[in-house]
């Protein structure tokens, strides 16, 4: 009887320290993975809509960065415009000072 306990003891120690070696590989996959997760994380973050401190998230923040947006790009195509079309200096630091103050100007009347 005592040798039947013995072996029926070694089965349960063999079948747990298995058990231990698959957790101990569980625990370091899912640490690697943790690691991975979190390097991919700080990479994606800052592209993310809020994921910047102030920065809001509403529909209405969304309406007023696109309308943001959009006056920028226009001010942007009429500078391009202004140096392709005007060959002289004058006039196109003119485009860029005129774009600087109406900027603020445009903006307000789009809101």
């Amino acid at each position: 009887m005592s040798k039947e306990r013995a072996r029926r003891r070694e089965v349960r120690e063999h079948a747990a320290a298995a058990q231990a070696d698959v957790r101990a590989a569980q625990q370091a996959r899912a640490a690697r993975r943790s690691r991975r997760g979190v390097a991919l994380r700080r990479l994606v973050a800052p592209l993310l809509p809020g994921s910047r401190p102030g920065q809001q998230t509403g529909v209405l923040a969304q309406r007023r960065r696109t309308r943001m947006n959009l006056i920028v790009a226009s001010l942007l195509f009429a500078q391009v415009v202004i140096w392709i079309v005007r060959p002289d200096w004058q006039a196109r630091l003119a485009g860029v000072v005129i774009a600087a103050i109406a900027f603020p100007v445009i903006a307000a009347f789009a809101f």
